[in-house]
């Protein structure tokens, strides 16, 4: 005895909802399975996994033919086969996810063929305004279902790598798989996919052909051309401004978003399979409709179909039904398709940019409407995400060359299109932020209208006399979704309460096939006002509790993850298009769409996709920065250009023309040459639609940092992108290589940038970059606090490179010192100019005609280079110069170390004048030198070219210090008068010990401040380093057996070898007077060999080596000094008339010795005169003045 079927037992609502799940898993998994196996696969999602290795090994070449062959039927035992018997695990292990997913695709199609028979059974009526979730989830089962046999269908080498897991799977247990029998059967059945599934869809033909007649209620409204949705005005809020308050009036609202490509799919493919059916006229309008507007159908995200070509093959296989016709018009439809449908959709999309910008304006202004009107930001999502799938389905499919059509690419390459991706963008940013808002509507819409139209329309059930009493089931359902709804307040809003009304959602599916059955106790369609309100209820809901979800569905464009090179395409193309560089911040965010296409059933892809999806967002940002960057850098060389004409060196063009106007030009027949263009010109405009290239330039900065800056975060899979701190990475990158750039420092030519030009420039570039707080939301001060520090230092952190430090103290010592203490006479440090001169004379080198040392090494030169490198730059070429100062005086020792004897003998008989000639004539003889025999230097003259090499050195260093006090007392000049305060007061302690070391970190710190002290610390540091690299290695042991006694005979030798160093500078002193270039120049206050530097170096020499290596005696050696060197002078006015000719140059000698004393904190001119008749400095002042003036 059969028993009747009872509806509410079959889980009709719950099968549909957990098959269509599955399904979606089951595609995934085909999907990428295909893209493993197929020879042509494209490489997405970065790098896919690769076929194993023996299926590609051409040993294993006869067996495949074999099972090929043989398939399903494959005899284990054949000798063929024997071979994979020896990899058989590893065939097994690799190939079970391929096996088992061939598998799960059986037991999908069972339990698909088992509801759908159900459903027959049931007589189930569809009608998607009506039941909508029972309508769409039965379509979407059918594409589903279609679109998996049919890409399974298309997976290579299927029939091989199924027999042989099932191969190695037997040599394994003993047995064949207990699946594979059926397995294969399937495989062979569905080899031709779409003739065994048109016998499957016989029988259900009785509810697909119902449901797609309810489309005919909705799918010609949605699939209009342009100019009709203009004319209706769809998704416009201001076509009727009087209803813009009212909630929109539609009995089908869900049906307003939903997806045309999925209606088309649904048509598409279940006309193929019920294809008996297409002589009704309002099924043969939707096929050819469908058929039309494209050419391309999507079967799983970038898998396709060629439509028309597949639906005639099918067609031209079925033998006996004549299709002929059939044939013809689809091939007419291709006709039209490929002619007509690129132009339409162009249109559409033009259409849908102003419509959405529209929309995100408005609701920009008013996020209150976003409650009553929040359809059509879904509505308007849908269609251009439907417009965005067909673009580039058909763009990366195009169609066969056989056809006549010529297609334009005007109509597929789409230059706005990210516009319409930002506008999409912004409507869901809208939906998101004001979510609040869309809540607190539709809860109080729920409570204070759905829920007592829906009392009514149960009330009317209830009084129904044609309804003899209302099923318990329904009633139970009706009454919990009233309950619920009613009970809503906006309470439970401002409490910031969670809603789920999941279960509100799936009552209501399982109310509509209870009652969509034949025989069922209450039937839907008698109560079509129930329907229609629950399904407006359900969308209310969704809005309440649903909302990103309803987002993703309408708006998702993960698709682009499957057409990455499209995606790359659009973005340079963006990037190209100024007019659109606004919008490209859309591209990184659209990656955060990337992982909604994954599924729980293929977890294996999860990790593939994300990466990918970073690996874009992060390229994007990268490019949109340098692009950014680079505009930057254009304004900075237009800026740069302009401050450069500022210059004080180019006044004097106009200086000089402008006194020639005041000469009578006695020539008045010559042509005037054009009057260059004077600095402000570029600012004067005669039409404001004249754009200049500065315009542009600012144009396209306004909108990439638009871009930059219209979101704070994006989310990308796992990871938090700030596309501002991408721009600000990249802009100090920039500007710290621009810094270095703009020096233009070349080694080889030893060419650079003056200091104060290069301040200039910077100061133009630092304007530029405090503009940006203009146009994007970044602290511009975070990004000189990083990178201008950077460059006080030898080396950035960026990379590692120079700095502008580095590059200008090489280039100091290395270049201009270099050339100051190699050609003697022609770069001459001048007092009175506080600058390095060149003096012009016949003998000036090439190098120093193109090297004017005055602009470079003045004060307002070196003020420029410290505001540029600040202390700790200064610092670091204080330095280096010492560095090369305590080599000097390494040299010098040395010259000590060979004149020992005589030196020590000269220090005891200075006041024998016949003992000190014959010594002075020992220690002046010339010394051979290796490989140059025809110029011979006596150690006399080495020493004094060391010495006036560190006088030389340490001029640079105090007039480099000038300039950084200079500098300070400008920018800090509170803090500087506190160091001021502690150098002169410092501290009294009663612990000597402490004292002294209180003293070296105060002297320290001035320098540091460019105070000038006694001694530099800098000096004392690089000889105390000097003389701990000069001492013997020792290892533990001898270290231990050391005395303190090897100590103190070291103090004492280096304390004898500075006395007689400077014994040796006194008597060599005189010398000086013998040479032509040791004159005295009045007006540069100097000699001409530099010679008047000696006085710097005498006191700061002594009073370091005496600091480090004496007792502290620096005021006697000094005297000691001086007593020698007056000494040695006074022989010079005793010397005979021929030796008078010969140091000609005394009275300039005689003025080194007073500067000597000018210079040093220890001697005072008492001491002087009590050794040096100040009458000879007097008579020796005015003779080199004299002789100044008359030279003159």
């Amino acid at each position: 005895m059969s028993r009747a079927m009872v509806p509410s037992q079959q889980k009709l609502a719950e099968k549909l909802t957990i098959l269509n799940d599955r399904g979606r898993g089951m595609l995934t998994r085909i999907y990428n399975i295909k893209k493993i196996y197929s020879p042509n696969k494209k490489k997405m999602l970065g790098n896919p996994q690769n076929k194993p290795g023996f299926l590609t090994d051409k040993a294993y070449e006869p067996v495949y033919r074999y099972l090929l062959r043989r398939f399903p039927h494959v005899d284990s035992k054949s000798s063929t086969l024997q071979v994979i018997n020896n990899i058989k695990q590893d065939v097994v292990k690799s190939l079970s996810l391929y096996y088992f997913t061939f598998v799960d695709i059986m037991d999908f199609k069972d339990h698909v063929v088992d509801l759908l028979t159900t459903i027959d059974a049931c007589q189930v009526h569809m009608d998607v305004t009506l039941n909508y979730d029972l309508t769409v989830n039965y379509l979407n089962l059918i594409s589903t279902y279609v679109s998996l046999m049919i890409l399974m269908s298309r997976v290579e080498d299927r029939r091989v790598v199924l027999s042989l897991y099932n191969v190695a799977y037997e040599y394994l247990n003993a047995s064949s798989d207990p699946s594979f029998p059926r397995l294969g059967q399937m495989v062979i059945d569905y080899d031709i996919p779409l003739r065994k599934l048109s016998e499957e869809f016989v029988p259900h033909s009785r509810v697909v052909v119902p449901a797609l007649l309810s489309l005919h209620k909705i799918y010609p409204k949605r699939n209009l051309p342009a100019d009709q949705m203009r004319a209706t005005g769809m998704l416009s809020l201001l076509a009727e401004p009087l209803k813009i308050m009212n909630v929109p009036n539609t009995d089908m609202v869900q049906c307003e978003y939903l997806s045309l490509d999925s209606m088309e799919k649904w048509i598409i493919f279940s006309m193929m399979l019920c294809h008996t059916y297409l002589q009704e006229a309002q099924l043969w309008d939707l096929w050819k409709t469908a058929l039309q507007s494209g050419y391309i159908v999507q079967l799983c995200r970038d898998e396709v179909l060629h439509i028309h070509s597949y639906i005639n093959t099918f067609f031209e296989s079925l033998k006996g039904h004549n299709l002929h016709k059939r044939i013809t018009e689809v091939k007419d439809l291709q006709h039209q398709a490929l002619q007509s449908s690129p132009a339409i959709h162009r249109e559409r999309r033009k259409f849908l940019r102003s419509a959405l910008k529209e929309l995100a304006l408005i609701f920009t202004d008013q996020p209150g409407l976003l409650g009553p009107k929040g359809l059509y930001v879904f509505q308007a999502l849908a269609v251009a995400r439907d417009e965005i799938h067909w673009l580039l389905r058909h763009f990366d499919n195009p169609p066969s060359k056989k056809h006549t059509v010529k297609l334009s690419q005007e109509d597929f390459v789409d230059r706005q299109l990210p516009e319409l991706l930002f506008n999409m963008e912004e409507l869901k940013s809208l939906l998101r932020k004001y979510n609040q808002v869309v809540q607190r509507y539709f809860v109080q819409y729920l409570a204070g209208y759905d829920a007592v139209l829906l009392n009514q329309l149960i009330q009317e059930i209830t009084n129904d006399s044609n309804l003899a009493h209302c099923p318990e089931d329904e009633s139970v359902i009706l009454s919990s979704l009233y309950n619920t709804i009613a009970g809503l307040s906006v309470k439970q809003v401002e409490a910031n309460e969670v809603f789920d009304f999941r279960g509100v959602r799936l009552d209501w599916f399982r109310l509509q096939a209870y009652t969509s059955v034949s025989r069922a106790g209450l039937v839907l369609r008698d109560h079509q006002d129930l329907g229609k309100h629950l399904n407006m209820i359900v969308f209310h809901t969704k809005l309440v509790d649903y909302l990103d979800e309803l987002i993703n569905e309408t708006g998702d464009l993960s698709i682009y993850c499957f057409y990455h090179q499209i995606f790359e395409h659009q973005f340079k193309q963006c990037m190209e298009f100024p007019a659109q560089h606004r919008f490209s911040i859309v591209f990184p965010i659209i990656c955060g769409h990337f992982m909604n296409a994954t599924h729980e059933l293929c977890p294996e892809e999860r990790h593939s996709i994300g990466t990918t999806s970073v690996q874009y967002a992060h390229w994007f940002l990268k490019e949109m920065s340098d692009e950014v960057n680079q505009v930057i850098t254009a304004i900075c060389e237009e800026q740069c250009m302009l401050n450069y004409k500022l210059l004080p060196k180019h006044s004097a063009a106009s200086i000089l023309q402008s006194s020639n106007k005041h000469k009578k030009n006695k020539d008045k027949k010559k042509q005037v040459g054009p009057e260059e263009e004077k600095p402000g010109t570029e600012s004067v405009r005669k039409n404001r639609e004249n754009f200049t290239r500065m315009d542009k330039l600012h144009m396209a900065l306004t909108e990439l940092c638009y871009a930059i800056n219209h979101c704070n975060v994006i989310q990308v899979w796992e990871h938090g992108f700030v596309p501002r701190e991408f721009f600000i990475q990249h802009l100090e990158t920039r500007f710290n290589k621009a810094l270095v750039g703009m020096m233009m420092y070349n080694p080889d030519t030893s060419e650079i940038a003056k200091p104060s030009e290069l301040l200039s420039s910077v100061k133009a570039i630092m304007s530029v970059l405090q503009g940006l707080e203009n146009y994007v939301q970044i602290d511009i001060a975070r990004v000189f606090n990083s990178v201008l520090p950077q460059q006080t230092q030898a080396t950035d952190s960026f990379n590692g490179e120079k700095t502008i430090t580095a590059n200008y103290t090489n280039w100091y010592l290395e270049v201009l010192l270099r050339r100051v203490t190699v050609n003697i006479g022609q770069i001459v440090y001048s007092p009175n100019h506080k600058a390095f001169v060149t003096v012009a004379t016949d003998n000036n080198s090439k190098e120093n005609l193109y090297l004017a040392a005055e602009e470079y090494a003045d004060l307002t030169e070196l003020r420029a280079l410290a505001e540029l490198i600040g202390p700790y730059g200064m610092r670091y070429l204080g330095e280096r110069l010492m560095g090369h100062v305590a080599s000097q005086v390494d040299e010098l020792k040395k010259l000590v170390i060979q004149n020992k004897e005589v030196l020590f003998n000269m220090r005891t008989s200075f006041d024998k004048p016949e003992v000190m000639r014959d010594l002075f004539r020992r220690l002046g003889r010339p010394v051979k030198q290796q490989g140059n025999t025809k110029n011979q230097v006596s150690d006399v003259d080495s020493v004094l070219m060391r010495m006036t090499i560190i006088g030389i050195l340490l001029s640079f260093r105090s007039l480099a210090q000038d300039a950084l006090l200079d500098v300070l007392e400008d920018r800090i000049p509170f803090l500087m008068a506190s160091v001021q305060d502690l150098q002169h007061f410092v501290p009294n302690m009663k612990d000597t010990k402490y004292s002294h070391m209180k003293q070296q970190v105060v002297n320290e710190m001035a320098s540091a401040a460019g105070l000038s002290c006694d001694i530099d610390p800098l000096l004392i540091s690089a000889l105390r380093s000097q003389k701990n690299a000069g001492e013997p290695e020792y290892k533990d042991g001898e270290r231990k057996a050391s005395t303190s006694s090897d100590t103190e005979v070291a103090n004492e030798s280096d304390y004898e070898l500075a006395c007689l160093l400077m014994v040796f500078v006194a008597v060599s002193i005189p010398t000086l007077a013998k040479k032509d270039v040791s004159v005295f120049k009045a007006s540069l206050e100097g000699n001409l060999s530099n010679c008047h530097c000696l006085a710097k170096a005498v006191n700061q020499i002594a009073g370091a080596l005496f600091t480090i290596h004496g007792p502290g005696d620096v005021s006697d050696r000094l005297q000691e000094f001086l007593a020698l060197a007056s000494s040695s002078l006074l022989r010079l006015g005793q010397s005979q008339e021929q030796e008078k000719e010969t140091f000609k140059n005394r009275e300039s000698v005689y003025i080194l010795l007073d500067l000597i004393v000018q210079e040093s904190p220890y001697l005072t001119m008492d001491l002087l005169e009590s050794c040096f008749p100040y009458a000879l400095l007097r008579n020796a002042y005015h003779t080199v003045y004299k002789a100044s003036a008359v030279d003159n």
